[in-house]
């Protein structure tokens, strides 16, 4: 994250000019859709957006993951769709398992490697799930990966993610790292909130997400497993191109494992002078995973991780998707 942003310090205060009118700008844009100056296009299945109001990475993909993990037990047919961030693919194409991630995006490869169910990205988020529906038409609600401030889509239910350390010093870019000011949050259906976050979003149901995982995948031999303690003795490496690498770092010693850390930019393009590291074995997130393949001396072992929230989000997103007029 940058620097500028973790506290209201001189540096914030002289980006405020710009910070004053980009929330003007953002101000107008949000108003000239609710006023229909701005067109969204609604689609004939529910929509799901899990979006966040920071910039960076809060959590959201792996809600995504549990979000359509329980639509699908409970006999719905849900589709993805992304921008594909960090993909060069031009247009909106569907996601592939054997797709490179510097073409469709890491976190679009990972949703796809995990969800069974179809992933599309593109920019234009409406028209990727359009494409989508006209390739699989038993599809009945998309979930948008991020997404919270394409109004052009129309949504049904508005998830904002939320992590104390994205939202910093509470303003909005360049002055801070808001793309949406904090009282944006009043207007969402839902608050998930990852980790402790000081903020009381009155009025607004509110959930606890807690991630979950402790066993370790083989990068070249899926199933091939170990547990933390499979690890003792070893000299290990860790790194994270994710919104915060240091929650993966923080969790790798929960589990007790002392660990050198890397720390990359959120969507790094890893190149093989990045993991050229003596010792004997390198964790990695599974969103860097999917661009590590062939890259390091070391075995790279992921850690698949589940979303856990409190209370049941699942019923409160159900009730919603089943209670939607039709189109």
């Amino acid at each position: 994250m940058i620097a500028v942003w973790q506290k209201r310090g001189l540096a914030a205060h002289l980006l405020l000019p710009a910070a004053l009118l980009f929330s003007l700008l953002v101000f107008l844009r949000r108003r000239a859709y609710r006023a229909g100056w701005l067109k969204s296009m609604r689609l004939p299945v529910p929509v799901i957006v899990v979006g966040n109001i920071a910039a960076g990475g809060a959590g959201k993909t792996p809600l995504v993951l549990a979000l359509v993990k329980v639509l699908a037990a409970r006999g719905r047919h849900p589709g993805i769709v992304s921008r594909g961030y960090g993909g060069s693919g031009k247009g909106v194409r569907e996601v592939q398992p054997g797709d490179a991630a510097d073409v469709v995006g890491d976190e679009p490869l990972l949703l796809k490697a995990r969800a069974a169910c179809p992933v599309f990205v593109g920019s234009d988020r409406v028209a990727a799930a359009q494409a989508l529906l006209a390739r699989y038409p038993a599809c009945d609600v998309i979930v948008s990966d991020d997404g919270l401030q394409h109004y052009r889509l129309a949504r049904d239910i508005e998830i904002a993610v939320i992590d104390a350390r994205l939202l910093a010093n509470h303003w909005m870019q360049p002055a801070g790292p808001c793309r949406e000011p904090v009282a944006r949050l009043a207007t969402v259906d839902a608050v998930v909130k990852n980790g402790a976050v000081d903020i009381d979003v009155r009025g607004v149901p509110t959930f606890d997400m807690r991630i979950q995982g402790e066993r370790f995948v083989s990068l070249d031999a899926a199933a091939s497993t170990r547990d933390a303690a499979d690890f003792s003795a070893q000299r290990l490496h860790a790194v994270a191109g994710i919104g915060v690498p240091q929650r993966f770092f923080d969790h790798l010693a929960a589990l007790g494992l002392r660990c050198e850390t890397h720390a990359f930019p959120d969507h790094h393009r890893y190149v093989a002078a990045d993991l050229d590291f003596a010792g004997d074995a390198l964790l990695a997130t599974e969103k860097d995973g999917v661009k590590l393949r062939g890259l390091s001396p070391l075995p790279v072992w992921v850690l698949p991780v589940d979303a856990q929230i409190e209370p049941d989000l699942a019923t409160f997103v159900m009730e919603k998707v089943n209670g939607r007029p039709p189109a």
